[in-house]
């Protein structure tokens, strides 16, 4: 179905996200089959996170996503949470502890639901408005897309912020632009590619170079799989994500 999609541009200039989202589900499923409970009380990637908060929460937030999708088609706007962040908190406390196969049957409904909402989405729907961020649908398609790659790879469960694409990696780098600090222009030069430096920010000059998924992944707060070279200084402090 993905495959006959057209392909048309968002309002921010980037390819419609749903094939992509479509492609992400179904490998974060293949990689859920052989999880153990051992694995899923095994540290993620995020600092003081379980496998399991963290599968508790890409099950939360890809329901979330998906109500914002199914209610923007009926013209109808709706919080992404119940209870908003503090509801989405208790729920990845209250979920985290459960077993391999009941996390894994969890994710797996999420996916479910995402799968039929985003697939309801026609490259037309994508300027409805929705709540999310007070935003387009496309930001919420985008925001799904963002947290499928990003919580797969903080997972390690098989993959890496290496297999990134390069349409995600340009996306993720526009989105993430505020976390530039104050006073700094920042150059990111992909060492791997044809694409133009991305520059973000206005100030003081500042060149960072790597492989594009590796600048992506740290402008995320990940570590990066290869070395940045920032020159004779170090690394800017980046501001939160926005």
């Amino acid at each position: 179905m993905a495959e006959n999609r057209q392909l048309p541009r968002t309002s921010r200039g980037f390819p419609d996200p749903v094939p992509a989202i479509l492609a992400g589900q179904a490998r974060l499923r293949g990689l859920l089959v052989d999880l153990t409970d051992a694995d899923v009380r095994a540290p993620s990637a995020l600092p003081g996170w379980t496998r399991g908060h963290l599968l508790s929460h890409i099950e939360g937030v890809g329901f979330a996503l998906a109500r914002q999708a199914r209610y923007a088609l009926e013209d109808e706007l709706i919080d992404p949470y119940d209870g908003g962040r503090p509801a989405r908190d208790a729920a990845i406390e209250a979920g985290h502890g459960r077993s391999a196969a009941e996390l894994r049957a969890a994710v797996t409904a999420a996916l479910d639901e995402a799968e039929q909402a985003w697939t309801a989405v026609g490259p037309r729907d994508l300027e409805r408005p929705v709540r999310y961020r007070d935003a387009t649908l496309a930001a919420a398609a985008h925001a799904w897309w963002r947290e499928l790659e990003i919580h797969t790879a903080d997972a390690a469960i098989g993959y890496r912020t290496a297999r990134w694409s390069r349409p995600f990696c340009a996306q993720v780098l526009d989105f993430l632009a505020p976390r530039v600090p104050d006073g700094v222009r920042l150059t990111l030069a992909a060492s791997d590619g044809p694409e133009p430096a991305v520059v973000l920010g206005d100030g003081r000059p500042v060149t960072v170079r790597g492989a594009l998924t590796d600048l992506t992944a740290w402008l995320a707060g990940r570590e990066p799989e290869g070395p940045l070279d920032g020159g004779a200084e170090p690394l800017p402090e980046l501001r939160p994500w926005p």
